[in-house]
């Protein structure tokens, strides 16, 4: 898939592949606040070339528990944007992380433990409103 960076496209949901799990207590408090505000108000942040999720494990999660078809995302080129910065959260069992390991992980069968990877955007992400209808194709 080839986007524009910046941009806020659709993407299949079966195209996305996360690197770590998710918190149950966060996903369920923001499938309420999605369902309350019936839509995405966020978009999440992906690999253009793989489809490995950089920022949105938990509307990902969200989106499958709602049987979505595409969600609102920003593509970008993650290995050579130098605009995103990976690090590890403080309280990791890891020593370090890298961008590649991050792709790594996304095209296994496994996933890092929840807050891993802590992903830091040198630019704005525009907010957004996509109801919920609009994300069933």
């Amino acid at each position: 898939m080839d986007y524009e960076e910046l941009d806020i496209v659709l993407v299949p949901i079966e195209w996305l592949k996360p690197h770590e799990e998710i918190k149950e207590r966060n996903c369920k408090r923001l499938l309420d606040m999605t369902l309350q505000w019936e839509g995405y108000t966020k978009p999440i942040i992906v690999d253009k070339q793989t489809g490995a999720i950089l920022d949105g494990h938990h509307r990902y999660n969200v989106g499958l528990r709602l049987r979505l078809d595409v969600l609102p995302a920003v593509c970008i080129d993650y290995l050579s944007d130098e605009r995103i910065i990976v690090e590890l959260w403080p309280a990791s069992n890891l020593e370090q992380i890298t961008k590649h390991e991050v792709i790594e992980m996304s095209l296994s069968p496994h996933v890092f433990p929840p807050k891993t990877s802590k992903h830091s955007l040198t630019f704005d992400v525009p907010p957004i409103y996509v109801p919920l209808d609009d994300l069933l194709k």
